[in-house]
């Protein structure tokens, strides 16, 4: 499993040579998409730039929504999650993550739309969540059973457990919390806000890295 974080604040050199010095070079950096003020800056091309010059890929995260209810609402968050990946210049067949948090209503219908919408622009449909805490669990489940098509193609990112932050060489073995039913969980966030540099820390799978730009 590959090493890499993620964070809410632009990654200037100075954030980066934090990360680099005190955790390890990541892999990858999970970034968010669109700026949402009070809570995350959006990616740059010139952050991109930086990034890829340093030899590391994008994870990309969408979190312009507040619930995710109803098939016709996930279409329009794909389709804005789309929007922006092109706007950017991510190149088709790369993953793109929706951002549910475990507070957030969530239905199956929701769901649905995401990948539905997602699948159909050339992209990669894939979901953060926490399949402990919340309603993302039986939303997905009940997806699961509803669309072959959510079964195959969505790839989640779990929240669960959470260990402390590390270095890749300290990371724990890839155990995340699942969902009771059949799931592609590529990706453990397994520690949030590392105080020494404000990234959490993940572990993913190579099928999923080989997806990222």
């Amino acid at each position: 499993m590959l090493w890499g974080v993620d964070s809410a604040s632009r990654v200037t050199e100075e954030l980066y040579q934090c990360v680099a010095k005190r955790l390890g070079v990541p892999k990858y950096w999970g970034r968010y998409l669109t700026t949402v003020p009070n809570m995350s800056d959006g990616l740059t091309k010139a952050e991109i730039t930086f990034l890829h010059q340093k030899g590391i890929r994008i994870l990309p995260i969408y979190n312009v929504f507040r619930q995710a209810t109803g098939y016709r609402e996930g279409t329009i968050m794909a389709a804005n999650t789309i929007y922006n990946l092109q706007l950017l210049g991510f190149p088709k067949g790369m993953f793109a993550f929706g951002n549910v948090e475990h507070f957030f209503e969530v239905d199956e219908g929701w769901i649905r739309g995401w990948v539905d919408r997602i699948y159909v622009s050339g992209y990669r449909p894939g979901l953060y969540h926490d399949p402990v805490k919340g309603k993302f669990n039986q939303a997905y489940c009940q997806a699961v059973k509803n669309s072959e098509k959510v079964k195959e193609q969505l790839v989640l990112w779990s929240a669960e457990p959470q260990a402390g932050p590390t270095g890749p060489k300290q990371a724990p073995a890839f155990k995340p919390a699942k969902p009771k039913c059949y799931a592609n969980v590529w990706a453990w966030q397994y520690a949030r806000d590392a105080e020494v540099c404000q990234v959490d820390t993940n572990l993913i799978d190579p099928r999923l890295f080989g997806a990222l730009w």
